[in-house]
């Protein structure tokens, strides 16, 4: 029994050897023909010539940038670096009169919290947070001393500068069953 599990590991062991040398020998299924490496083997004539090509482009890249038969793995370095900005002309000046601008002012998004609860006892705060941590939203608990009610345990989400962001998280609350409301972050 032990002779049979011996040699099975073995055969099984020789077995993935030799799959992993060749698909290491073998050029990649991922790559365009023109960029196989050149000490790849080439299987048909005309993959051969790409090959061929695919060296002698690398070579002459290679000669470009000042270095040895290497070609650098990513390209996408020199791409970006190579681009010219994009300007935007002004337009040219005509005889027609330029229409009124809209003179309103823009007025800047006040950062935003939500309020999921308020309560006047600490654990009923902590278990909401611990029921928001479960959805995957992080939330706080703040105490507020408010004069003649005592001390309320406040739980907020946030603060929010993305009005679009605020939106989408109190309508997932609202989904789980969680009513907020949102407040102006203080």
């Amino acid at each position: 029994m032990w002779t049979g599990i011996l040699i099975g590991m073995i055969v099984g062991v020789s077995l993935a050897a030799g799959v992993t040398w060749y698909l290491m020998k073998s050029p990649s299924p991922f790559l365009k023909k023109s960029q196989i490496p050149v000490n790849a083997p080439a299987s048909t004539e005309k993959s051969a010539a790409s090959a061929e090509a695919a060296g002698t482009a690398s070579k002459s890249f290679a000669a470009a940038e000042g270095e040895s038969n290497v070609k650098p793995r990513f390209e996408f370095y020199k791409v970006l670096t190579d681009k010219q900005d994009a300007t935007i002309n002004a337009p040219a000046k005509s005889a027609e009169k330029p229409k009124p601008t809209d003179t309103k002012p823009v007025v800047a998004y006040v950062p935003h919290v939500l309020q999921a609860g308020s309560f006047s006892k600490v654990d009923d705060a902590e278990k909401l947070k611990a029921r928001l941590a479960l959805l995957g939203v992080q939330a706080n608990v703040q105490t507020a001393n408010i004069p003649d009610k005592g001390v309320w345990y406040r739980v907020r989400l946030g603060p929010y500068n993305d009005p679009a962001e605020l939106d989408r998280t109190r309508s997932f609350l609202k989904q789980n069953g969680v009513e907020s409301t949102p407040i102006r972050a203080q």
